[in-house]
C-alpha cells in the first residue's frame, strides 16, 4: 500500500510539474480593440526579397478606379512558410466542416492573389 501512495504521489509531483512548464512556455497576447474589429480585404498582394515576404492586404471596391492598401505584414522567410503551413492546415479542417471552397478567377474580373516577386 506504501509503495502504491509514493507511486501516486510521484505521478502527481509530475503532472504538476508538466502544468508548470506549460505555464511558462504560455504566451500572453493582448488583442486592441481597434485591431480586434480587423479589416476587410479582397486583394492579396504578395512580393519577396532574399531576405523577407511583403503581404499587402487591398480592398478594391466595384466601379472604382483606385484601390487602397488597407495593411501590409511584412515577414521572414521562415514565418511565410509557417503562414503557409497553418493557412493550409486551416483550410483544410474549414473544408471538412463546411465543404470545399471554390475559387473561380474568372467571376470577379481580377486574380483574387496577386503575386510579384522582387530581388
Amino acid at each position: 500500500m506504501q509503495n502504491m501512495q509514493e507511486l501516486t504521489y510521484k505521478k502527481i509531483n509530475v503532472m504538476e510539474e508538466q502544468k508548470k512548464n506549460q505555464n511558462q512556455n504560455q504566451l500572453n497576447i493582448e488583442l486592441k480593440e481597434e485591431i480586434a474589429q480587423g479589416v476587410y480585404s479582397n486583394l492579396a498582394i504578395i512580393s519577396h526579397s532574399s531576405s523577407e515576404f511583403v503581404l499587402d492586404f487591398v480592398r478594391i471596391m466595384p466601379g472604382l478606379p483606385k484601390a487602397e492598401v488597407k495593411s501590409r505584414i511584412i515577414l521572414t522567410p521562415e514565418h511565410a512558410k509557417r503562414l503557409l503551413l497553418a493557412l493550409s492546415e486551416n483550410m483544410g479542417k474549414f473544408e471538412t466542416t463546411y465543404g470545399k471552397v471554390n475559387v473561380d478567377e474568372r467571376r470577379s474580373g481580377f486574380s483574387p492573389l496577386g503575386t510579384l516577386g522582387y530581388n
